[in-house]
């Protein structure tokens, strides 16, 4: 790997992470896996305070991960816990709030919800678009170049044109903001400077090279050497609905259509 690139966007990262936060009470909606841990590392250098976030179902993927990785951090961390009984509610409350129809979108959205909705702290940093940017998603592995490229591009639009404005109206509903490091255009730029063999993915294991390159740079190996489950499944998400769902003899897919009508129609 071209050393060059990670010590560009390290520079790039830690630089977006410090205008966003310095001198801030900062929560960081936590996952326990290498995105939002760099992002957690780097703004505890800055900010006032930084206290993590994970939203998950009890001894959830995300929610064990995380525990754990806060106390390699010496940070604060807090459990928000996702359960049958107030999953639908909040599933409810999410769409009448953003219009959102999508399942998927729902579904991975759901634990930054309850983030958004417990959280103190005016501002939220996240690991957002970092998946999109260093090639991280499962499906890139074994794509040519063509279409990594198409895939990567489509799915930062898909981002930038529905997730972001979906978790704008969920912030701005609870009087919150929410900080995307990894879309600074100081990120964004060094990203678009490299060559698509830089980030091209051999296998699932060096998927975002560069990001885990930057973690071993600043001194956090545990974060680099992290495994990263999808929100929706990490954080137990997708069960919960699922079961909901389940017990009303229907798909979630239809759950949300129902809802979505209850609401809007």
């Amino acid at each position: 790997m071209n050393m060059s690139n990670s010590q560009n966007v390290e520079q790039a990262l830690v630089s977006a992470i410090r205008s966003q936060v310095q001198g801030e009470d900062i929560a960081v909606a936590f996952s326990g896996g290498l995105d939002s841990g760099l992002v957690a590392a780097i703004a505890k250098d800055y900010a006032r305070s930084v206290t993590l976030y994970t939203s998950g179902k009890d001894q959830s993927y995300d929610v064990v991960m995380a525990q754990e990785m806060s106390e390699e951090l010496g940070l604060p961390w807090l459990h928000i816990p996702l359960t049958e009984d107030n999953i639908e509610s909040r599933l409810r409350e999410m769409i009448s709030i953003t219009g959102t129809s999508s399942p998927l979108t729902l579904s991975f959205e759901l634990p930054l919800f309850f983030v958004c909705r417990t959280v103190r702290e005016k501002l939220i940093i996240g690991g957002q678009g970092s998946d999109e940017l260093f090639a991280g998603y499962s499906k890139y592995v074994g794509m040519t170049d063509d279409e990594l490229s198409r895939a990567m591009k489509s799915d930062l639009g898909k981002l930038i044109s529905s997730t972001v404005p979906h978790e704008t109206k969920v912030a701005d509903h609870f009087g919150k903001k929410i900080l995307y490091p990894y879309l600074d255009p100081l990120v964004t730029m060094q990203v678009n400077a490299m060559d698509l063999a830089d980030l091209k993915p051999k296998d699932q294991d060096s998927r975002k090279m560069v990001l885990r390159q930057v973690a071993t740079n600043l001194g956090y190996p545990f974060i680099a050497n992290k495994k990263k489950k999808a929100a929706q499944y990490g954080s137990g998400t997708m069960d919960l609905v699922r079961k909901v769902a389940e017990k009303k003899g229907i798909t979630y897919s239809e759950l949300v259509d129902q809802i979505y009508k209850e609401i809007f129609e």
